[in-house]
């Protein structure tokens, strides 16, 4: 009886490593990546000349689309009353007293909805209001 043996010059290939290799390289990149936050809404802001200026502490950011609804830090308001806005600004503002408002309303959005998120913010007492606007082209 003839045992048939390996033959000693088959190459064999050891995966381990390998798949080794490649977890570590996908966590690296997992890591390594930085995630870009986009907005879902999209809003065109009107143009005006003006310094940028930082948003420190607590922001409670008031977006206004082209047809009028609201939208406190990028939740969606149910309604355009103005008690449904206020109460949706003072969850959105927690414990301070005080927050930056910063408004961002569709060039297209209707002055009345404006208003009626300046006057939302002023019945809660919040005197830091901040109108978004975009750079008018050609301007740095």
């Amino acid at each position: 009886m003839r045992l048939q043996r390996r033959r000693a010059d088959e190459p064999e290939i050891n995966l381990t490593s390998l798949i080794d290799v490649v977890f570590l390289l996908l966590i690296f990149f997992m890591v390594a990546t930085t995630f870009e936050r986009e907005t879902q809404l999209n809003v065109e802001l009107p143009e005006a000349s003006g310094e940028a200026i930082a948003a420190e502490g607590t922001v409670v950011e008031v977006t206004i689309d082209a047809e009028g609804r609201y939208y406190v830090n990028q939740q969606e308001v149910v309604n355009t009353r103005i008690d449904t806005l206020t109460r949706a600004m003072q969850r959105a503002a927690g414990d301070h007293a005080q927050p930056k408002v910063i408004l961002s309303a569709d060039r297209k959005t209707p002055h009345e909805a404006v208003v009626r998120a300046m006057d939302a913010a002023g019945q809660l007492g919040y005197v830091h209001i901040t109108i978004a606007t975009a750079k008018p082209d050609g301007e740095d």
